[in-house]
């Protein structure tokens, strides 16, 4: 099994990276594909017009994470990884004022996101709760291209096709882990550690061996620009005030908060969990970001966002030693942890509930903070369990599908959950009782009993026990 730390890490734009990142690059995925079929096609067979239908979470929580806009930049052939945050709007606005999508290779296609744009409030689709259609059709009506996509969570996207051939692979991890080419190609935490053993390397020095197959010497300049946008989010979270979009009148506490803690600097007497305050500020000044559909980088998910960066930065604020190496391996060893939970469980909320993102996130951060001050595999695979383990069940439950309430909160208290669960698995020497690989199968089967309405719908728990206004 590999997932590199690229994939897990990918630079994008807020709310969601399931519900906003995934379907604008499937549909920017769609046109790709609608090029290659059409080409060589008579005139009166050529795509004149576009439509999407968005099922499951996308359609009940799509307004609040803004996924409409997401398919209509995507149809316009942007990504979120270059997409200019400037001018989203301006975009947006051409498309709705001229009801059509200007597209390389084809010019313009008709799309009224008014009425080609449908929100399917039926069943979800069989294949993941995060679904949408996407559809090209000639001057005739008829249908040039037909596409179902999955927003798998992080924003990971698979066709309806790429999805069965990976519940195939799973059936066959083993004859695919014995042709890898990867040095360590582990697919569980267990066999992550007797890699270790037998390697005598720590978990980073593996993922690290791993990533060099495919990224060789650019490895670590793509590890320092993770963190460059991950730090470059906080700085701009904490210098920004006002009210987060959505209709709720969330206002950003990041910046007023972060004032405070300057102003208690020069006190000669600060309270023991005064770092907990300065966790919880980075973490807030990420998701407030991820909120107003700024730049974040999600780890593993947008929703998540803050979990990580918060770590790094309370590794760098208040741990002596601290270097930009230990950064490194933080990521690589956080990376390390987040594939091995997506590949045997999910880190999608409208799959497992809010566990798979913050949970995941927390597991990650443990880890990968661990490894940074030096714990040995096993109190790594020990940090990730204790942050994961007290995760379970955790619901998503956003009110008015945004991701604000409780969502920004919940980053700095899972930020706080994985330096805790760090702290413990150092003070032991990594021999524990329930082994990571087991809480992330718990994780799995939780989410499958979770009921739907607490599974990014909006349908249950904090999203419908709003406040009287």
């Amino acid at each position: 099994m590999f997932l590199s730390v690229f994939d897990l890490f990918k630079v994008g734009i807020g709310p969601s990276s399931s519900h906003t990142m995934g379907p604008m690059s499937a549909a920017a995925r769609f046109l790709d594909d609608l090029r290659r079929t059409s080409h060589g096609m008579p005139a009166a067979g050529k795509p004149v017009r576009l439509g999407a239908r968005l099922h499951g979470s996308l359609a009940f929580t799509g307004k609040g994470h803004g996924t409409d806009r997401a398919v209509i930049l995507g149809l316009c052939g942007l990504q979120p990884d270059t997409l200019d945050l400037d001018r989203i709007e301006e975009i947006e606005e051409a498309v709705r004022r001229d009801g059509a999508v200007l597209v390389e290779g084809f010019g313009a296609l008709a799309f009224n996101p008014d009425t080609d744009l449908v929100f399917d409030f039926g069943p979800a689709l069989p294949g993941h709760a995060n679904g949408l259609v996407l559809t090209a059709l000639d001057a005739a009506g008829e249908v040039v291209l037909r596409e179902t996509y999955y927003s798998i969570g992080g924003g990971f996207v698979l066709t309806e096709a790429e999805l069965a051939e990976k519940d195939a692979e799973n059936l066959n991890l083993r004859a695919e882990k014995l042709a890898h080419r990867f040095p360590y190609p582990f697919g569980t935490a267990r066999e992550m550690l007797a890699m270790g053993l037998a390697s005598g390397k720590t978990i980073a020095q593996m993922k690290r061996a791993n990533e060099e197959v495919m990224h060789g010497a650019e490895l670590d300049a793509g590890l320092d620009r993770i963190w460059e946008v991950m730090n470059a989010c906080i700085q701009r979270g904490l210098t920004l005030d006002g009210v987060l979009p959505g209709g709720l009148k969330v206002k950003r506490r990041a910046k007023a908060i972060y004032e405070q803690l300057q102003s208690e600097r020069t006190r000669n007497l600060l309270y023991p969990h005064h770092a907990n305050d300065w966790m919880s500020v980075y973490a807030m000044a990420v998701n407030e970001e991820n909120a107003a559909g700024g730049r974040v980088v999600t780890a593993p998910t947008n929703g998540a966002a803050g979990v990580l960066p918060a770590v790094i930065r309370y590794y760098f604020d208040h741990c002596a030693g601290a270097t930009r190496d230990g950064v490194r391996d933080l990521l690589l060893v956080a990376a390390a942890v987040g594939g091995l939970i997506k590949h045997n469980a999910s880190i999608s909320g409208a799959e497992v509930g809010c566990q798979g993102e913050v949970g995941s996130a927390a597991a990650m951060a443990a880890a990968g903070l661990c490894a940074a001050l030096g714990g040995s595999n096993e109190q790594v695979e020990n940090a990730a369990e204790i942050a994961l383990e007290h995760h379970l069940g955790l619901t998503c439950d956003p009110a008015s599908g945004l991701v604000q309430v409780p969502c920004i909160e919940r980053n700095a208290l899972g930020a706080i959950k994985a330096v805790s669960a760090a702290s413990l698995a150092l003070r032991g020497d990594g021999v524990h009782f329930m082994p990571l690989d087991n809480c992330v199968k718990v994780m799995l089967e939780t989410g499958r009993d979770m009921n739907l309405k607490y599974k990014e719908t909006s349908q249950g728990g904090l999203a419908v026990n709003l406040p009287e206004c």
